[in-house]
This record gives structure tokens, sequence and C-alpha cells, in this order.
């Protein structure tokens, strides 16, 4: 595939024809990703969201076509909704993101209606966190905390730097009532909630990982934890005969 960019197809045209060769019948599709956000890279893929009623039920599907990695998600007008409810749940909203920004394709007069519940969902938020998941979610942050201070083994702090950035930016956006993401949708998520947050926050764990000054990400999760009472250890449990601690 190297090189294979440089001959592909621009993004919206290359999404039409395989709309066009695939799903000639469709109700609707929606073309979503780095494409249709201006991030379009080398390695960008056409994430193409279709609409068929005569569907039986949803699937997934990629292959190459056109000069472009295609990744397909398929509906009929019912599927969607499971998904969007599975992704509030997880405070991940993928597919309402995908659909709210999506670039239609083909329309048969059922996208305005799919866009704006996916527009309503982004914008309630996810299901706030009550008090007990806060001091659960409390616990565990402290926990990973105190290892990434105690540890003196270089390589073991390498992967809790990892795990403790995760739970650090899921606790902040999560306990300001923000939606969550995995892998770059971390760092994308904490920029929507606070530009000059999200670089400090990058700053701290960039410092480790290039001079293994520790400093800053202990700092910065500790103001994290602070509004709620700061590192939590003693007098916790879990389990206990009680739902709230």
């Amino acid at each position: 595939m190297k090189g294979d960019h440089l001959q592909r197809l621009p993004a919206i045209k290359a999404a039409k024809k395989i709309i066009e060769k695939h799903f000639p019948n469709c109700d609707g599709a929606i073309l979503a990703g780095s494409v249709v956000r201006g991030q379009e890279s080398s390695t960008s893929d056409l994430d193409i969201v279709v609409f068929d009623q005569k569907l039986p039920a949803s699937y997934r599907e990629s292959f190459l076509e056109l000069g472009w990695p295609v990744e397909l998600f398929c509906h009929n007008l019912e599927s969607y909704q499971a998904f969007f409810k599975s992704d509030c749940e997880r405070a991940r909203p993928c597919m309402p993101r995908m659909i709210a920004e999506g670039i239609v394709l083909k329309d048969n007069g059922i996208i305005a209606g799919v866009k704006l519940e996916a527009e309503t969902l982004l914008n309630s938020g996810p299901e706030k966190w009550d008090a007990s998941i806060i001091k659960l979610k409390q616990y565990f942050l402290t926990d990973v905390l105190d290892d990434f201070i105690g540890t003196l083994n270089r390589s073991e702090a390498i992967f809790i730097a990892g795990t403790l950035a995760e739970l650090a930016a899921e606790f902040v956006l999560r306990t300001n009532n923000r939606w969550i993401g995995s892998s770059k949708w971390i760092h994308r998520s904490l920029v929507e909630f606070d530009k000059d947050f999200a670089g400090a926050f990058t700053e701290a764990f960039d410092l480790f990982y290039t001079t293994n000054d520790k400093s800053k990400v202990i700092h910065i999760v500790k103001e994290i934890l602070e509004p709620h009472g700061g590192r939590l250890f003693a007098g916790f449990y879990l389990g206990k005969g009680s739902s709230d601690n």
C-alpha cells in the first residue's frame, strides 16, 4: 500500500463512488472520520456509515478500494440506536459523533432525523457519576499514582504512566460531565474540555517519557484529585454491605 495515497481519489468523490457501487439502493450514507475533520493523513481511511432498511442486522466491513482503506458501518433504520445506547453508557460516543459530524453522501429523507438524534445525545453529555463511583475511581487513581511515585524501575514506570494517563483523563472528564475516548480520542476529548489543561497534561507526561522527571505528572494528578478530597486510601472499602462509602 506504500504510496497508494498519492494516487487515490479525493475522499468525498471516492466515498460516493463506493456507495454507488455497493449500496445503490440504500436509504442514506454518511462519510465521517478524519477526512471530514480536516485531519486527513496518508494513513487515513474512509469511515462510511450506511443506512439500509433492508438489512436484517448491523455489520462492519473493511476493504481497500479506489486507493483507500474503507471501513463500512452498516445499519438498518433501527439497529444504529443500540450502538447509540452502548456508546453513551460507555461515555464514548463513537457512533453519535460519526453521524453528527459526517458529510451526507446520500439521503432519501432519513439523515436529518438520525443526525438530530446524534446531536441531542452529544449535547446532553454522558450520565453523571454519582458519589460512590467518584470515590471508587478516586481510590484506583490514587493507587496507580502511588505505584508511579514509588517505583524505581524505569520499565515499569513507563507502563504505569500509560495507565495513569488514561485513568486521570477519564477522572477529570467524567467528573466534569464530559465525554471520554480511547487512544487519540483521549487527547481530543481533553482539548474539547479545556485546551490549556490538555496542553499541560500532555506536557507533564512528555516530560516524564523524555527525561524520567515525574514531578509534573504527580502534580497534575494531585490537582485532578484535589476537588474531590485528594488522594484516597484510608477509609475506603468495597463490598462491605453498603452501597456508599
